[in-house]
């Protein structure tokens, strides 16, 4: 099978995609990478809050569940859509005990490791959706898994 690539002009470390236990693909360190790097910035098409919930509600009320969607909200009037030019660090799974954090930097995110990380292993993130947003199951398999991707009610 064929992956997607992540955008080496983006990426900081060596980064690999593959199958995820977690969910679907994922995204690998194909190096050890030290704490509190910078490893990758999540890019894509810049749309307003409105669009953005647009698009969301346009897939969830589709019957094509299957369709992936990758917003990711950078202010309180703007979204970037990752599905939309992203530099694949929008392939970064959700886990509730991750290893990388989101860095909102002059209208840009970045990933940053929370700490070090092994070569081989998978790259996660804290989606931390809304209270308000839809409950989403969560897969990750932490024994600190909270059940849902939604931020604890």
């Amino acid at each position: 099978m064929k992956y997607p690539k992540l955008d080496r002009r983006i990426a900081h470390w060596q980064l690999r995609v593959a199958r995820s236990p977690i969910h679907r693909l994922g995204v690998f360190a194909a190096e050890d990478i030290p704490g509190h790097r910078k490893v990758v910035e999540y890019t894509g098409e810049r749309i307003t809050i409105r669009e953005a919930a647009r698009r969301f509600e346009k897939i969830w009320k589709s019957r094509k569940r299957n369709k992936r969607f990758y917003l990711f909200t950078l202010s309180k009037r703007w979204s970037i859509d990752g599905s939309v030019g992203g530099s694949g660090a929008e392939l970064v799974n959700h886990a509730c005990n991750p290893n990388l954090r989101a860095r909102r930097v002059r209208g840009r995110i970045f990933y940053f490791t929370s700490g070090p990380i092994r070569k081989g292993e998978e790259l996660t993130l804290d989606y931390r959706y809304s209270k308000k947003s839809p409950r989403v199951v969560c897969r990750c398999g932490s024994p600190a898994c909270r059940g849902v991707i939604n931020i604890a009610r």
